[in-house]
């Protein structure tokens, strides 16, 4: 579920918070003492307006180390303009326009993409979603299939009865069910290299706050992911809050230039 619209308006009326988000949508990634430089305003001023930012869901947080690394999160964005402006127009899961330019120079310490969205469900049944294969077939389109155990292998496996293996890592991190650390890594034939997908679920008064970070990613799979996580998370959504993914496969709807 998505902040309140009224909080985000809200959010969105004060033009220093409007600066704020300027800012992380030129650079994402930003600590509090990089968005404090060149605002005139006391440090615990700029922390209350991230803090209504952060409620209102425009801009989420990971932590690196003890820093906080602040994130603009285009999905309130994205969710006022179909429903005020052209609901009648787009697809409803259309990647948001407006962020397909993400920093012009990725950090390799900072993650590189984040996502956040609120699913009506318990943490357990949102892990079960992201680890079991049967499940994973509904939404995804292929199955994910590991122990899912600190060191073991996981595929990712097409179900087109190939059964070829598109991406595989290695399980970094597993605490049932409130994080998962996996690291992915495409065949050669697929461009090699290797990337970090963090999955931290966590408990939000009922609901689920499910947070994805995507990091270590070259140019060209930054673009990819910018897609493909809010199709794939859209249509997980829509499976646990309604027992059926969406009525179409989302990574194979047009994306409009």
């Amino acid at each position: 579920m998505a902040a309140a619209p009224d909080l985000v308006f809200k959010a969105l009326a004060d033009p220093t918070r409007r600066q704020l988000l300027d800012r992380l949508h030129e650079h994402s990634g930003q600590t509090l003492a990089e968005l404090c430089a060149g605002i005139d305003m006391a440090r615990q001023s700029v922390t209350q307006h991230l803090d209504l930012l952060e409620a209102a869901n425009l801009v989420s947080i990971a932590r690196r180390g003890r820093e906080k690394l602040h994130y603009l999160n285009p999905v309130p964005l994205h969710e006022m303009q179909e429903r005020w402006i052209d609901k009648f127009e787009r697809p409803r899961l259309r990647t948001l326009r407006a962020v397909k330019e993400r920093a012009e120079e990725v950090m390799h310490d900072k993650p590189s993409y984040v996502y956040v969205t609120y699913i009506e469900s318990t943490p357990e049944k949102v892990w079960d979603a992201l680890t079991d294969p049967d499940i994973t077939e509904r939404y995804w389109g292929h199955r994910n299939v590991s122990d899912w155990q600190a060191g073991s292998r996981w595929e990712m496996r097409r179900i087109d009865g190939s059964d070829a293996i598109d991406v595989d890592g290695t399980v970094v991190e597993s605490d049932r069910p409130a994080r998962l650390v996996t690291t992915w890594a495409r065949p050669p034939a697929a461009g090699g290299g290797e990337s970090r997908a963090t999955f931290d679920i966590e408990d939000h008064g009922g609901l689920v706050r499910l947070t994805v970070t995507h990091e270590d990613l070259t140019e060209d799979d930054l673009r990819d992911v910018s897609r493909g996580w809010p199709a794939v998370l859209s249509n997980l959504k829509s499976l646990l809050e309604t027992g059926s993914p969406l009525p179409q496969e989302p990574w194979l709807l047009p994306v409009r230039a």
